[in-house]
């Protein structure tokens, strides 16, 4: 029987974001991401920004604030703050709740690919599911995120471009970086790092809070693929045929 509903954590810097929706188009699933924010909002009857407030996956959502990253009634994002609404009224775990309902309306119902939000803990159980990690070490996930920031602001910014010897070796490798995809080179500075540590952190917080778990463990999951070294296509080819070996 193959999987109908295909669970990934993703480490930040393991392009997660990337994975889910190539294996949700490999199984002809639906990819579940901005979905799950989304509907719970209109189950709870609060605003999106309310719902993302709260959500896992959210940049400056509940496991930031868990992780202590957080100075209410704003977020600091490297250099830019994220206004959080007044949260007095709204339980975190009421939207964690609606958030498992959700999961598990997707398993007996249709299925889907769901990135995130702990769903492999929450579908420990269920037998139509694949469980998947995305990792990869510190300076190769440091590597990918300068590499990933650059191509998005098009120029050739200093995380990706002028690489020095000092960040070389606080990313852990000799200057120049480690080469990302199509052989770019990303050599992460402060910002860089800081913000792989605060999502990890977060990401981290979200799990153990509500679930007493390390996302990181392996014994939650089927398959852990380092996409830091395998392109993006190949994950998800091995994660399709797991699926449909299930």
């Amino acid at each position: 029987m193959s999987a109908r509903v295909v669970t990934i954590s993703a480490a930040f810097g393991t392009r997660g974001d990337l994975v889910g929706p190539a294996v949700a188009d490999r199984l002809s699933l639906p990819f579940l991401d901005r979905a799950i924010p989304v509907q719970v909002a209109g189950e709870i009857g609060c605003t999106l920004e309310e719902a993302l407030a709260h959500d896992g996956r959210a940049e400056s959502g509940i496991g930031r604030i868990l992780a202590g990253a957080a100075r209410l009634p704003n977020v600091a994002l490297g250099a830019m703050d994220v206004y959080l609404p007044e949260q007095a009224i709204l339980r975190p775990e009421e939207f964690v709740e609606h958030t498992e309902r959700f999961i598990h309306r997707t398993a007996e119902q249709g299925g889907g690919v769901l990135l995130g939000r702990a769903a492999a803990i929450v579908l420990a159980d269920h037998p139509g599911a694949l469980h998947v990690r995305l990792d990869g070490t510190r300076r190769r996930r440091l590597a990918v995120v300068a590499w990933e920031l650059a191509k998005g602001t098009g120029e050739p910014a200093k995380a990706a471009s002028r690489p020095s010897k000092a960040a070389g070796r606080r990313a852990g490798g000799a200057a120049g970086g480690t080469r990302g995809p199509g052989g770019a080179t990303g050599t992460p500075d402060r910002d860089v790092e800081r913000m792989l540590d605060d999502n990890d952190r977060a990401r981290t917080a979200y799990v153990k809070h509500f679930y007493g778990a390390d996302p990181a463990d392996p014994r939650l999951y089927h398959l852990v693929i380092d996409t830091t070294r395998l392109p993006v296509p190949a994950a998800a080819d091995l994660i399709a045929a797991a699926a449909r070996a299930l």
